[in-house]
């Protein structure tokens, strides 16, 4: 057998500490059962069905594999290809670590609800927040919550990466709106798709000066469909993480995180993205012709760990993937 037996609705088993080598977890924060349950009449501010993804996507979802006998044809389906969309990753970080990497859910399919504690945090090194809950769920951090990531992050050599996903549409105007759409292209998403509330309210109390704007679509290499190299501020990277990376993964709309403060030490912004400037968008019509893709901000006298702030697209292959990214992976997994 190449493949182990898969497991479902049963408790973590925790991780034994080894020096050197990272625990990593990814926290999804959506309620999987509000986020499925959504009325398909509505048109803004919900996942696609897996009927919509096969439609738009045809003939790739085809086979008898995505049939309606063995895979969920509504929004639980889409949801369901983000959790193998990140399998990748996982086998890459579990190799160079030697642990499995922990994947939890806020609200689960079967309707548990695990808040971030320290039965997420105590066997955690590297915990991976994926925003894809939309702002309208209204999912918020607890105090609780914050408390304990706060002492967490005290902890010497934790991480906390933070990944809210793109906010596409947040005007009233509609044809603020349709621009885009067309720049982005994405005939699956929206004219209004808001994420990432609970990822929001818990940078707004750890400090973290940065919000996600936009979805915007990154340039291409000409000629090709590859994504256009990073630009990359090697000299800020103390941690490694960009060494043998040139590149992350195409997605056709990224966020940008904007930094809210003057204070150039608190948060560096280790990259940026080239934008496709020939499909008209607010962003670029201000001047702008990069995005910030990947930021870090240093322990302070408040905290011992690392905060990073990247798209959780970057941790998934359903949008492609690279050796460039693998290496990206790595990089963050074996961080000092």
């Amino acid at each position: 057998m190449t493949t182990h037996a898969r497991t479902y609705n049963q408790d973590h088993i925790a991780r034994k500490h080894t020096p050197g080598k990272r625990r990593v977890s990814i926290y999804w924060t959506w309620s999987y059962p509000w986020e499925t349950n959504r009325d398909l009449t509505e048109l803004d501010n919900r996942f696609s069905s897996m009927t919509e993804v096969r439609r738009v996507a045809w003939p790739a979802f085809e086979a008898s594999e995505w049939d309606k006998m063995n895979f969920l044809q509504g929004i639980g389906g889409t949801l369901e290809l983000f959790h193998r969309s990140t399998l990748s990753f996982q086998t890459v970080v579990g190799e160079a670590t030697g642990h499995p990497v922990a994947v939890f859910q806020r609200i689960d399919q079967a309707g548990y609800k695990l808040p971030i504690d320290e039965r997420v945090l105590d066997d955690t090194d590297t915990l991976m927040v994926f925003g894809l809950d939309h702002l309208v769920a209204e999912q918020e951090a607890e105090t609780a919550e914050i408390d304990a990531i706060r002492e967490w992050l005290k902890r010497e050599g934790t991480c906390l990466l933070l990944a809210p996903h793109h906010d596409v549409g947040f005007t009233d105007d509609a044809k603020q709106r349709q621009i885009e759409y067309c720049h982005h292209g994405d005939e699956l998403v929206p004219r209004q798709q808001r994420f990432s509330q609970y990822t929001r309210s818990l940078m707004k109390a750890l400090n973290v000066p940065v919000i996600n704007q936009w979805g915007l679509r990154p340039a291409v290499v000409n000629g090709t469909k590859e994504i256009a190299p990073l630009t990359a501020f090697r000299d800020f990277d103390k941690l490694g993480l960009l060494n043998n990376v040139t590149t992350f993964n195409f997605h056709l709309h990224l966020p940008h995180y904007e930094v809210t403060t003057q204070d150039a030490n608190s948060v560096r912004v280790l990259g940026r993205q080239l934008i496709d400037l020939d499909r008209p968008h607010p962003f670029t019509a201000a001047g702008n012709i990069e995005f910030n893709c990947l930021l870090w901000l240093p322990p302070n006298e408040h905290r011992a760990g690392d905060i990073l702030i990247i798209d959780s697209t970057h941790f998934t292959t359903l949008f492609g993937g690279t050796d460039s990214l693998a290496n990206f992976w790595r990089n963050l997994a074996l961080m000092k």
